[in-house]
């Protein structure tokens, strides 16, 4: 015969609703960041047919749409800069306040697309 236990297994580390309701805003207040930041490179990216003749003057519309091109690539060069940068600030300061800080800034980049 077997031994068939009815008891529930014991987890060493329940997670408990306080600690699932913080892990569930930070996911959110993530994914709010990553939306933000995404945004404004489709925002550039549908809109750059329209800035380039006004930002990159030339009589010529190939070399006006390059530049406007060479400008979405230096973003996402950038990009591994930025993530060392807050990743820097992350580990001496805390994770907090990099995202808070990186999420402020590209608002403020979603801003100055919307102005000009």
């Amino acid at each position: 015969m077997s031994d068939v236990s009815t008891t529930q297994p014991h987890h060493p580390h329940p997670i408990e609703l306080s600690d699932a309701r913080r892990r569930i805003k930070a996911i959110f207040i993530g994914s709010v960041g990553n939306l933000v930041e995404w945004y404004d490179f489709y925002a550039y990216t549908a809109f750059a047919l329209y800035f380039a003749p006004h930002f990159f003057p030339s009589t010529d519309p190939v070399v006006q749409q390059l530049n406007a091109a060479t400008l979405f690539a230096a973003g996402f060069i950038v990009r591994p800069v930025g993530g060392w940068l807050f990743g820097h600030l992350a580990d001496r300061y805390g994770r907090r306040l990099s995202l808070m800080l990186s999420v402020v800034m590209m608002c403020f980049g979603s801003l100055i697309i919307a102005f000009t």
